[in-house]
This record gives C-alpha cells, sequence and structure tokens, in this order.
C-alpha cells in the first residue's frame, strides 16, 4: 500500500518552528506502524485551512488524480490540518475517494468503518467550530480595538501602521506620501480644480502607490472620500462610526468641503456660480456708462423670448443690446486684432532663436535640480538612520528636520517639473499661439464657456467696456499690441523694446 502525507501549518511564522517537522514525524510514523509506503509529502506553508484554494492541495489532487490506482491513503497530521470548514472537509475527502483514496489521521482514529466514519464527521465539525470561534473572537477582537479608535486594517496611502500597541496611536503619517496626500485634498476642496486636474498634479509632484506606481483616478477618489484622513473610523457592516487614536491628515471642515464637492453640491462659503453657458460674455464687458459688469437674460416678445446683455445698475440702464448682435461684434473685434502674417512668422523665429540659445542652459539646470534632489534625499535618509538607530535627537528636533526636508523635496521636485516642461514645450506653446493670433474669432466660437472665459481674460486682460453701440477696449494682451505696431520700416530703423530678446539694429 502506498500513502501521500499532507502538512500544513496556518502561517509564515510557523513554517520555521517545528510544527511541520512535528506533523511529518507522526505521519511517517503511522504509515510505518500501520506498513505502508511513503509515496510523496506535500508541505503547505502558511496557507489558511478554509479554503482549499493551497497551492500544494491542490498539487496533491492533481498528482493523485495521475496516479489514480497506485495511491491508497492520503495521511493528516490531524483532521483540523486537512480544512476547517465542513463543507471543504466533505468535498475534499470525496475527491480524494472517487480516485480510491482513504484519509487517514496519525493522531485521530478514522477509519472506513461507520464509527470511523462517525468520529470523522463529529471531528471535521469539531474542526469548523473551532475555525468558526477563532473568527468570532478576531471579529470580536477587531470591533473592540475600532471602537477604541485603532485602525485594524490595512494603512491607506498617507498613512502607515504604527509599531507600537495599547495607547500608541495604530497610525502614523509616512512621511514620503503624507504631504502629497494633504495637498491634494487642499487644492481640490479650493473648488476651482477637477479631479483630473489635481491627480495630474499630484503625479508630477511624485504621489506614488506603496507599489511604486502613479496613483490611478480612481485611487485619488477613494483617497478624497476616505474618513480617515479626517481622523475618523467609519465600518458600516461593523456599526463602527467613532474617532481613531490616531493623527489626521486634514482638518473636517476640510475633508467635509471635498465631500461636498464630489457630491456636485456648493459648499456653503463657495461663491456662487455666476456663469451661464448661453452669456459667455456675462460680466466680463462692463458698462461703459456706470462700469458695472453687464449680465444676460431672456425677454418675451411678441412671437418669442430674445435674448440680451444689459446693464443691472437700475439707475443706469443705458446698455441694452439683443445677445446675437454683441457677440458679433465681440468676434469683429478679434477679427481687427488680427496681425500680418509675416510678422507673427518672424515673432515665432526670434522666440525659436531665444529658445535654441537657452535650450542647453534649461537641460543644466535640470540636471543640478535632479542631483540636489538626490542630494536631499540622501540627507533625508541620514537624518532618518541617526534618529532610528543612533537615537541622536528627540522627537521634536526629528520631526521638524524632517519636515524641513520635505518641504525643499517637494520644491525642488515642482522646479524640476517645471523646468522639463520648459525643455519640451515651446513648439506647442508656439503652434497654439500662432492659432491665437491668426484665427482667433474661429477659436472662440468653437470653445466651451469655460474656455471662452479664459481666451477672453487672455487677449483682454482688463476686460471690455460697451457703451450699447460698440465696444470700448482698456488693454489688450502685450503681443497683439507689440505685433500691430510692429513694421519693416521701424525695423530698419530701430530695435522695438518690450519683448525679448531686442532686434539687432
Amino acid at each position: 500500500m502506498r500513502a501521500v502525507i499532507y502538512c500544513r501549518v496556518s502561517t509564515k511564522d510557523q513554517v520555521d518552528n517545528h510544527s511541520l517537522p512535528t506533523q511529518k514525524k507522526f505521519c511517517k510514523k503511522y504509515c510505518q506502524d500501520n506498513g505502508w509506503e511513503v509515496d510523496r509529502i506535500f508541505l503547505e506553508e502558511g496557507a489558511s485551512a478554509k479554503t482549499a484554494d493551497r497551492p500544494a492541495i491542490k498539487e496533491m489532487m492533481e498528482y493523485c488524480r495521475n496516479n489514480k490506482g497506485k495511491i491508497q491513503f492520503l495521511i493528516v497530521y490531524s483532521l483540523s490540518r486537512f480544512a476547517r470548514a465542513t463543507l471543504d472537509h466533505t468535498s475534499l475527502r470525496a475527491y480524494f475517494g472517487s480516485l480510491g483514496v482513504s484519509l487517514r489521521s496519525a493522531t485521530e482514529s478514522i477509519d472506513d468503518t461507520a464509527t470511523g466514519r462517525m468520529m470523522e464527521g463529529v471531528l471535521a465539525t469539531m474542526a469548523q467550530y473551532d475555525n468558526d470561534l477563532r473568527a468570532d473572537r478576531t471579529k470580536a477582537g477587531m470591533t473592540t480595538a475600532l471602537e477604541k479608535g485603532s485602525w485594524t486594517f490595512g494603512a491607506p496611502l498617507g498613512f502607515l501602521i504604527s509599531p507600537g500597541q495599547n495607547s500608541v496611536p495604530s497610525l502614523i503619517h509616512d512621511p514620503e506620501r503624507v504631504h502629497l496626500v494633504r495637498d491634494a485634498f487642499i487644492l481640490y476642496s479650493k473648488g476651482s480644480h477637477t479631479k483630473q486636474d489635481v491627480l495630474r498634479r499630484m503625479i508630477a509632484l511624485g504621489l506614488r502607490t506603496k507599489k511604486g506606481k502613479p496613483i490611478s483616478s480612481q485611487t485619488l477618489n477613494n483617497i478624497l472620500k476616505n474618513p480617515l484622513y479626517k481622523g475618523w473610523i467609519s465600518v458600516p457592516k461593523m456599526g463602527i462610526d467613532n474617532s481613531g487614536n490616531f493623527e489626521p491628515i486634514i482638518d473636517e471642515a476640510t475633508f467635509d468641503r471635498v465631500q461636498a464637492l464630489l457630491a456636485g453640491r456648493r459648499p456653503s462659503n463657495t461663491p456662487r456660480q455666476r456663469n451661464h453657458p448661453d452669456y459667455p460674455l456675462r460680466h466680463f464687458v462692463r458698462c461703459a456708462h456706470c462700469d458695472v459688469p453687464l449680465t444676460g437674460s431672456k425677454s418675451k416678445g411678441s412671437k418669442d423670448y430674445y435674448s440680451y446683455y444689459h446693464c443691472r445698475n437700475k439707475s443706469c440702464g443705458k446698455v441694452r443690446i439683443r445677445k446675437e448682435a454683441m457677440e458679433k461684434q465681440f468676434l469683429d473685434l478679434l477679427s481687427s486684432l488680427k496681425p500680418r502674417q509675416k510678422y507673427v512668422e518672424l515673432f515665432k523665429a526670434i522666440v525659436m532663436d531665444v529658445w535654441t540659445k537657452k535650450q542647453s542652459e534649461a537641460v543644466q539646470n535640470r540636471k543640478a535640480l535632479e542631483k540636489r534632489h538626490t542630494t536631499l534625499l540622501e540627507k533625508k535618509d541620514q537624518l532618518i538612520e541617526a534618529y532610528v538607530l543612533d537615537k541622536v535627537m528627540k522627537n521634536d528636533d526629528f520631526a521638524r528636520i524632517q519636515d524641513k526636508f520635505n518641504e525643499e523635496i517637494a520644491i525642488v521636485r515642482l522646479e524640476i517639473h517645471d523646468a522639463t516642461l520648459e525643455e519640451y514645450d515651446v513648439e506647442s506653446v508656439l503652434a497654439f499661439a500662432d492659432q491665437v493670433l491668426l484665427d482667433a474669432p474661429r477659436l472662440w466660437a468653437e470653445y466651451d464657456l469655460n474656455q471662452k472665459q479664459r481666451f477672453q481674460n487672455l487677449v483682454f486682460p482688463k476686460g471690455l467696456q460697451h457703451d450699447g453701440d460698440s465696444y470700448r477696449i482698456a488693454a489688450t494682451c502685450g503681443l497683439y499690441t507689440y505685433l500691430r505696431e510692429f513694421d519693416v520700416e521701424k525695423v530698419n530703423l530701430a530695435s522695438p523694446t518690450g519683448i525679448e530678446p531686442v532686434l539687432p539694429p
């Protein structure tokens, strides 16, 4: 008769002690006493018995199937080492039974007799009971810890699990990520940035998962919704909703503001949105008579409703113009600013010339910043080593110096990112400038509301006035002004100033 032996320990910590050797010893002796040959031994190191999803038992199932008829017995130290769940035990026993393999325990009296099967059923049920009891105790212990403010699960990004116990906080701040996580909350709470804006910014600043990968949109969303960051533990399935024993990363007011923005609600202290997609010039153009921003609305005519821009100052009311007429005048105004093509090309050539000369300088600057970044990281590691291993400074001094390092590292990362953008984006900027300068009316007409308003502020940084008949311009973008005054004869006489570089005479 031939037998296979199956031994299992449930945690990695048990792998190095005498649990596995003890199990093998008893199982091999049991085979020897019964005169059975040990064909093979399967070891399951650090696996739960609650499920059959274990590599060694899967390997053993395949082995017995491939050697059907050659293996007669499966020996375990005890049934609790085989499976703790009754259903798992029954399923596995039935599988091996179909292959002609009988289950035996080296320490328990089970066999294929009626009494042996009864004992096996009782022992399997007891193993299930013991497993359930352990789970209940674990859940009860976790619930108690959570109620006392201790976090018992994995640490979210920005936190680390504290090595302490009892009165020591269960979570501590991750010095590598806490500042970036806090910045993400603050940036989004302002209400002027989308989640994608925040995501791009955080990735650029170096926020990574614990596996070193850039955070995803879903990860950022989970961060912004997690109350742990305000120091609050909420586990609805366990009935937990109380404060934690650890230091929050952001204050409650900021967290609540973020939740309101995520839910599409306007926080009470957020300025009311005054924009309307039908009136892109609303509040941008001001009344030329009283300097009050114009508003937009519809009025009932004899047959239909008509849209108007008008002065909202009741004591003035001198400006009232149909929406279509005012926006057409705006497009005509943009067309009038269009410079000559040859001046635009000359401008682009000048910029590219300056850019070529400064490009090497930008590369050197970035290399210097990267070197400084590396140096700061090395110094920070030395600081941590001095604090943890050498214990040469107090907690307060360590925290203060570490915060300073984190601040300097964040600033350098920003500078590196900015230098990288400066080095590679000039051609796309010039291409966009070419569109703005030569095809402004079409761009404005095609843009959405947000893009229209940003474009308006770019071209007319001080806004516009309207007197009821036509626009009055306070100032235009400096580039438009420069190119309109730029003609060949003046260039031949003197170098125009006001934009760098100054042309040679």
